[in-house]
């Protein structure tokens, strides 16, 4: 590899990750709910790019597929559901236990990139042990139903339990409910 091709290499690298950090820092701090989400699907974009320079081409296009095809906008359909202008009600209580898991959030963060950067001269050791079939649709799927079997079943079961609960939450209260009063139409008609 030419130092021309590691030089565009590594520029196309802290392109990508400033871009997700960015993306990241508006979905958490934008005000917005839609430029929140246009943050989050910056975020998505870029580290499908990310997959791309690992030439994992498999996890880029599931990537863009499923994250930002459904899920992102899965959120703009339910920011416009819900008007783009509905703010939560502002909850004093459980700030302290907020910030308290906001800062361990921090420092895992810290001493995760610290265990990454103090292992880095391994790099190379792990790095030669990557086949060339690394990223396709054959490799993945061998370890995704081999060795993640059980993490892939269990994430699609968590995914079942959240649908039914956002179902049911949804679903409201019906007129049988003995706390909702009935409407005025409905008592004469019955």
């Amino acid at each position: 590899m030419s130092p021309t091709e590691m030089a565009l290499g590594q520029a196309y690298f802290w392109i990508c990750a400033t871009l997700a950090l960015t993306g990241a820092i508006i979905t958490v701090s934008a005000k917005n709910p839609i430029r929140g989400a246009m943050g989050l699907l910056l975020m998505i974009l870029t580290i499908a790019g990310l997959f791309l320079a690992l030439h994992a081409q498999f996890l880029a296009a599931i990537q863009l597929i499923v994250y930002a095809g459904a899920i992102v906008v899965l959120f703009l359909f339910v920011i416009m559901l819900l008007g783009p202008s509905s703010t939560s009600p502002h909850d004093g209580r459980g700030r302290l236990p907020r910030y308290v898991g906001a800062g361990l959030f921090a420092g895992a963060g810290v001493a995760a990139m610290s265990l990454i950067v103090r292992n880095a001269p391994q790099a190379p050791k792990l790095v030669a042990g990557v086949g060339n079939d690394f990223g396709s649709v054959d490799a993945f799927g061998r370890i995704l139903f081999s060795h993640g079997l059980v993490p892939f079943e269990l994430s699609s079961a968590l995914l079942m339990v959240a649908i039914i609960g956002a179902v049911a939450v949804a679903r409201g209260r019906h007129k049988d409910d003995p706390k909702t009063p009935a409407s005025p139409t409905s008592e004469g008609h019955e």
